[in-house]
């Protein structure tokens, strides 16, 4: 089922799942944040097998996944602002949430019922291959069973969600580690839903002050309370582990048998990519908890911080 990225096997590849999602069948996807399990954003019946295999509740709306802006332009109805995003930061990590436009592109379940849609371009070579042979929008959530640890390498995202799906692109480990910043763009000010690799501070510098997200939180994939969570509870801003617990660490630290060092060097950007893939190896030794340093909350550790409280169940 596995194609590896290669120079010479990346477009055959792309070929072969492009024929997968046309016939309504599920593909596992690199992605340059984590691997999506994708289906056809416009074909209900694909995007309810992408639901039960993920067993992800139906209110919770898909990003769709485009190769640029003219396509996302027919996805979404972007304004001013929304272009000035796209222009700065696609193809990349970044999600906007905008009216849904008027060429049906993307399904109803996709959008969960609302009126407004989430679209975002990615750079992974694999992602863009795939988009351009199939050529419309792809529905991409992480290729985990809800509410589990996104899958940041192919052989995870196999383990997860690999019975469901017709084809799989193994694009090697992802870069980022972390699932993309979601900025919606409606009436009013713009709002931040999700915090990702591209910051606050980076957006507030092309578009202005961003507003606290409010009541369009549910336009956001991945806003449920407990997400991203292992089997085993955390323990969140811990100086040490104790007995049974194994131990996130961040920055320098003694090594020991259920000791992950997210970043030795206290390198944000490396505890991103390294963050779903320990929380998976430290639930696998079974503790009795994962207990877990203090992250800053500066820059990428907004989002760090983000997640690891949803896994933890501490926000809604």
């Amino acid at each position: 089922m596995a194609d590896s990225e290669g120079p010479n096997r990346q477009t055959s590849a792309a070929s072969r799942a492009a024929d997968a999602l046309a016939g309504g069948g599920l593909v596992i996807m690199p992605t340059e944040t984590v691997y999506g399990l994708a289906a056809d954003a416009a074909n209900a019946a694909a995007v309810a097998r992408l639901y039960l295999a993920k067993r992800r509740p139906a209110f919770n709306p898909l990003i769709a996944h485009v190769t640029g802006l003219a396509l996302a332009a027919r996805v979404a109805r972007l304004d001013a602002r929304a272009i000035g995003l796209a222009e700065a930061f696609w193809p990349g990590p970044l999600t906007i949430v905008a009216p849904v436009g008027e060429d049906g592109l993307v399904c109803d379940l996709a959008r969960a019922g609302l009126d407004t849609v989430a679209v975002r371009s990615p750079r992974h070579p694999a992602a863009l291959a795939l988009l351009e042979a199939f050529g419309g929008p792809i529905v991409a959530p992480s290729a985990n069973r809800s509410g589990r640890p996104s899958p940041t390498t192919f052989a995870d995202a196999v383990a997860e969600t690999g019975n469901a799906a017709q084809a799989a692109i193994d694009g090697g480990r992802c870069e980022i580690g972390l699932e993309s910043t979601v900025v919606a763009l409606l009436d009013g000010p713009p709002r931040l839903l999700r915090p990702g690799a591209v910051t606050r501070e980076a957006l507030e510098a092309v578009i202005g002050p961003l507003a606290a997200a409010h009541l369009d939180a549910k336009r956001s994939p991945g806003r449920a309370t407990r997400h991203y969570a292992p089997d085993a509870s955390l323990r969140l801003a811990a100086r040490a582990s104790k007995r049974g617990e194994a131990f996130l660490a961040f920055g320098p630290s003694a090594p020991g048998p259920m000791v992950f060092n997210l970043s030795p060097s206290a390198d944000l950007a490396e505890a991103a990519a390294n963050l779903f893939s320990f929380l998976r190896a430290a639930d696998a030794l079974a503790p009795v908890a994962i207990a877990v340093a203090e992250i800053p909350r500066t820059g990428l550790g907004e989002a760090i911080n983000d997640r690891l409280e949803r896994a933890a169940g501490h926000v809604g």
